[in-house]
């Protein structure tokens, strides 16, 4: 059900070339970018119009308009079934207890005296946020969305999330409930690159947007990237991963377990094993035949994911050459199931997520540990993060100088400036001390006009 890659024996080898022997999903976004741009113009051009159209034929329903009315997500509210209220308003408090740790407060640094830089940390002005819908509904996407964006002060906030046949052309209920628990009364009934499209442009019911995260398929990614430098995006989002770094005292039970819990979301999803023992890698194996017989969603997404290129297990000669596959690896969620875990965790250095022990499962992140889950993908770990307060802000730095402050570093600033063939530079300093003799002793001082 799913292939090894054995890792043993030679010297592993370094970068480019140990990540090229993992496995990986195939996620072309730049194939995909064609595809999108007719549609993104479409938008562009046409307005509700063509969102209207796109819904009717990527989703199978007419829409009389784009724009959620307050009243669906008051409805959805009211008959939420409790239990999942519950569960996420439990959600969302974790979630902003993590998330309004992570604000961030103007600081200045006194550089010299009468010379300061203050940076100081403002919210975009406004968000368009997506919850994926398709072959499964995610109103934990819309706490990880709208939690780190509130607690960063946007001050707009908007979600689109697809239109559902099932629902009238509304997106799923539980989406709306969640929204309405949130507070965001902005929603839209958009999918894939038209709601990107529909943030990045503006349409008659919905002004643009600054920016744009929220996990989804290669359509979104692809939208992203076409918009990219005129919004601001969090990630091209790629097909979920998981990663699992596991020696001979994991239980294969949990291991297989998690690696099932991955598949489920996806064909295209990534379940990687690595590990230092045969047989925990036969024990998963043989676990894996029950529990995938005995849940959901089998033949369309957990066994194409488990037996796709993507997913495998990797033998390793040991835990420190497993940190070396990870690493190099980059996965979206890691597992660290091994002796020790917490010090083994510690030495990781690219992950989304990290999840310590047997008793934090990557599905805990996925709702209720307080943490992000819309996290990088595909190996962009080892340069990126995952959605964070800090994704919704923008750092400004404030220069005061006083005359005396400008008149110690003079000097420095015109020999870099001519340094740099760039002469303006400098003589935007010396016009400041035009009379000053100390100060314009050898240089050439502008005249006055």
């Amino acid at each position: 059900m799913i292939s090894r890659i054995d890792l043993r024996g030679d010297a592993l080898p370094e970068g480019p070339a140990l990540r090229d022997l993992l496995p990986r999903a195939d996620f072309d976004v730049s194939a995909a970018l064609e595809k999108v741009r007719p549609i993104c113009e479409a938008v562009h051009h046409r307005g509700d119009a063509a969102l209207i159209d796109f819904a009717e034929k990527f989703d199978g329903v007419r829409l009389d308009q784009v724009r959620v009315p307050a009243e669906a997500l008051e409805k959805a509210l009211a008959e939420l079934d409790p239990a999942v209220r519950a569960a996420l308003e439990e959600s969302i408090r974790r979630a902003r207890l993590v998330h309004r740790e992570q604000r961030r407060t103007t600081h200045t640094t006194q550089v010299v005296p009468g010379g300061s830089v203050t940076e100081k940390w403002v919210p975009v002005d406004r968000v368009g946020l997506y919850a994926p819908g398709g072959r499964s509904v995610y109103p934990s996407s819309v706490i990880m969305n709208v939690v780190p964006a509130q607690e960063a002060g946007v001050e707009s906030i908007a979600l689109a999330s697809p239109a559902q046949a099932e629902f009238g052309g509304l997106p799923h209920p539980t989406i709306l409930a969640a929204c309405a628990l949130l507070g965001v009364d902005e929603v839209y009934a958009a999918g894939g690159a038209t709601a990107v499209a529909m943030f990045a442009y503006g349409t008659e019911s919905c002004p643009p947007a600054n920016m744009v995260t929220g996990p989804g398929n290669i359509w979104v990614a692809a939208a992203k990237r076409y918009f990219t430098g005129k919004i601001g995006i969090d990630a091209e989002a790629g097909p979920t991963e998981i990663a699992v770094l596991a020696d001979s005292t994991a239980d294969p039970v949990h291991v297989a377990s998690d690696l099932i819990s991955q598949a489920e979301h996806d064909p295209l999803a990534a379940a990687v094993l690595v590990t230092d023992s045969v047989e925990l890698a036969d024990a998963v194996e043989k676990e894996l035949e029950p529990q995938v017989a005995a849940t959901k969603h089998i033949d369309d997404r957990i066994v194409p994911a488990l037996k796709g290129r993507q997913s495998a297990i990797v033998l390793v000669d040991g835990v420190d050459e497993g940190l070396k596959v990870v690493d190099a690896y980059g996965a979206e969620h890691l597992e660290i199931q091994t002796a020790d875990a917490a010090a083994v965790a510690d030495r990781v250095r690219n992950a989304g997520a990290i999840f310590i022990g047997p008793w934090a499962p990557v599905s805990l992140g996925d709702y209720a540990a307080g943490s992000n889950h819309v996290l990088p993908t595909g190996g962009c770990a080892c340069h990126s993060s995952g959605l964070s307060v800090q994704s919704f802000l923008r750092g400004i730095h404030i220069v005061d100088y006083t005359k005396d402050a400008l008149a110690e570093v003079a000097q420095h600033v015109v020999t870099l400036a001519e340094a740099e063939d760039l002469p303006a530079h400098g003589a935007a300093i010396k016009a400041r001390f035009v009379g000053d003799e100390q100060m314009s002793r050898g240089w050439k001082v502008p005249e006055s006009k």
